[in-house]
């Protein structure tokens, strides 16, 4: 295993990061092979050059639906490098888990809003201030991973991270 955690990860598992931008998705994401990692900035940055076109999420999601089923079917391990915030998105990684029979993991980016929005301002690409608060206020709780279905749910913080205190 290449991130530590407060449960064993199945080697067929659905792994789902969730935070705000700027709160270390991507950072933790990077602790696991490349060929195990699904992001839909990616994906968006594939189909238009900019990872920030959010016109192209939807061609982006159809990438990473193809993908996940292409994993999951062969029971691999599989990291979901998205803010995941919305519950009828974590509905659907869910779904396609369950589908395939594979356990499902949700990761809480528990980092501090003002840590989020300094990391986030130091990035190329710059989601609005806004943006990011709001974000962080959709963040769930480790029981509503559970109550929607996840086998396990686990908080990383930004000490684990290795990032920098908040000032």
């Amino acid at each position: 295993m290449t991130a530590e955690f407060a449960f064993d990860l199945a080697p067929d598992a659905l792994v789902v990061l969730v935070g705000a931008s700027g709160s270390g998705k991507t950072t933790l994401c990077r602790r696991w092979p490349a060929t195990a990692r699904l992001s839909l900035d990616s994906y968006r940055a594939m189909a238009t050059d900019s990872a920030a076109d959010q016109s192209a999420t939807t061609t982006a999601v159809q990438v990473q639906d193809l993908l996940l089923d292409a994993r999951l079917s062969r029971g691999l391990l599989t990291v979901v490098d998205s803010t995941g915030l919305q519950q009828h998105v974590r509905a659907h990684l869910l779904a396609r888990a369950r589908y395939w029979r594979r356990p499902a993991y949700a990761v809480l980016m528990q980092v501090p809003l003002n840590l989020c929005l300094r990391r986030n301002a130091s990035r190329q690409r710059v989601v609005p201030v806004d943006v990011v608060a709001g974000q962080y206020r959709q963040v769930p709780t480790g029981q509503q991973f559970l109550a929607e279905g996840f086998t396990a749910a686990d908080v990383v913080t930004a000490l684990q991270l290795g990032l920098p205190r908040p000032r």
